[in-house]
């Protein structure tokens, strides 16, 4: 299993070269960020700073160098306070009201999920999320609000989630869920930040959320420019990014243009069934996460959390987690766009043996209509979370997917940029788990709609 997934993260590294070959010869240069002049007013630059970014991410050769506070562009935030890269395709809708930015974002899939083998179901499910922000630009900081919320409980909440083989984590109906991916809750974030230049090379940000994300993990998954196009959760999901979503969070950091050293105090319970509320409670656990983009291509974080009481079945079970990954984007061609992301996750439960996590995604827009994505992953599975018997529950399993897929996009039709899409994945499982799954390979798929903003193309 390691040597296939290895060959399918060989596959996925492969548009580096060719991405490098379209911008080499007559484009060489084009993908070199370059300064703002001094002498040029600020509306010339919208996009650029913190205080102009509402058009979405610029592409390469339009995103300034990043020398101060106000260089970071809005959309380098790609969930919580977590960081991606600086040169991002364009993605969100914007408006300025009254020296306000206001700025629409999100993405949603409709489809038919397929799942194979004995642990598999088929069902229709809506997957998604739709963003508001609203940022100003202060004389010596920034404000931001932000609102995101989830269709998947009224979508996609049939049964605890839609089916996933191998997928484990959460609860419904005082049962662990296995082989489905449970809904996002209706309210994904409700965040208020600050960020408060001291200079113009290092700042103190402020994150408050009843609904937000932590200091712990790389950009959530849902939010990824590597998988935009995917619209199923990742397998390794609870080992890296699964606290995107947790009721009751502050944050507090120091920032300079090209790193952040941020801590968190938070809610680290799992959100319940109940997925149209806010389960907030006292906060119980921490997180520290250390971010830096070195270059607008390249962003990195390490991190580590403790949470006390994460899963409401076993509430006094503590989990140690740590997090590394590392993202890359570059244009491709004329009208492209790479993006690729890599992810190590550790858990430690109580007592139990640590486990870990593996992932490797890419997207490849070719042209701005046709849009090729995979991923690869592995992850060591307990028998627990995975609901076997007795005598294998405190087993630690092998398991890993190996996902290819493409979408084709129309448009964009006015402010909307619609695709249709089809994703297929071959899972691996020991040889312990080949009576629960049919097999050692059981397969899954789907086909699906992609409704997003349709932003901008170089």
């Amino acid at each position: 299993m390691r040597i296939v997934l290895l060959s399918l993260c060989l596959l996925l590294a492969l548009p580096a070269g060719a991405g490098a070959q379209a911008l080499g010869g007559e484009h060489e240069g084009h993908d070199e960020p370059s300064a703002p002049s001094k002498d040029a007013p600020r509306g010339e630059h919208e996009g650029h700073g913190l205080h102009g970014t509402g058009h979405g991410g610029r592409m390469a050769g339009q995103v300034p160098e990043v020398r101060s506070l106000r260089d970071i562009p809005l959309m380098r935030r790609g969930s919580g306070t977590a960081w991606q890269p600086d040169l991002i395709p364009s993605s969100m809708l914007h408006w300025d009201v009254s020296g306000w930015n206001l700025m629409f974002q999100g993405v949603l899939f409709g489809g038919y999920d397929v799942q194979g083998g004995p642990r598999g179901e088929s069902a229709l499910a809506g997957i998604g999320w739709l963003m508001l922000m609203v940022d100003r630009e202060l004389p010596s900081g920034q404000l931001v609000a932000s609102v995101m919320m989830s269709p998947e409980p009224f979508t996609a909440g049939a049964n605890g989630g839609y089916p996933l083989l191998l997928q484990t984590g959460e609860a419904y109906r005082d049962e662990p869920l296995h082989d489905r991916q449970h809904p996002h809750d209706l309210f994904m974030e409700l965040a208020l930040s600050y960020t408060h230049y001291f200079t113009d090379t290092w700042g103190l940000l402020l994150y408050a959320a009843p609904a937000g994300e932590p200091a712990l993990g790389p950009v959530a998954f849902p939010h990824r420019v590597s998988a935009w196009y995917d619209p199923l959760a990742t397998l390794g999901h609870h080992w890296q990014d699964a606290t995107h979503i947790s009721f009751g969070v502050l944050t507090a950091g120091l920032v300079t243009p090209v790193a952040k050293l941020e801590a968190s105090w938070f809610n680290g319970r799992e959100p319940d069934e109940h997925r149209y509320d806010l389960d907030l409670r006292t906060p119980d656990s921490y997180a520290v996460r250390l971010s830096a983009n070195p270059t607008a291509r390249v962003s990195t974080q390490v991190s580590y959390g403790y949470l006390k009481s994460p899963e409401v079945l076993e509430p006094d079970v503590p989990v140690h987690r740590l997090t590394a990954s590392a993202t890359y984007h570059a244009p491709f061609g004329e009208r492209g766009f790479w993006a690729t992301t890599a992810v190590f996750g550790r858990n430690v439960e109580g007592e139990h043996p640590g486990t870990n996590s593996f992932l490797l995604e890419s997207s490849l827009d070719l042209d701005g209509h046709h849009v090729v994505f995979g991923r690869a992953e592995y992850v060591e599975k307990p028998g627990h979370d995975l609901v076997l018997p007795e005598e294998l529950e405190e087993g630690v399993f092998d398991v890993g997917a190996l996902m290819l897929g493409y979408v084709y996009h129309f448009g964009p039709l006015g402010p909307v940029r619609p695709g249709v899409g089809v994703r297929g994945a071959l899972n691996v499982v020991p040889e312990g788990l080949e009576s629960f799954y049919g097999g050692r390979t059981p397969v899954g798929g789907m086909v699906f709609v992609r409704l997003a903003p349709a932003g901008r193309h170089p």
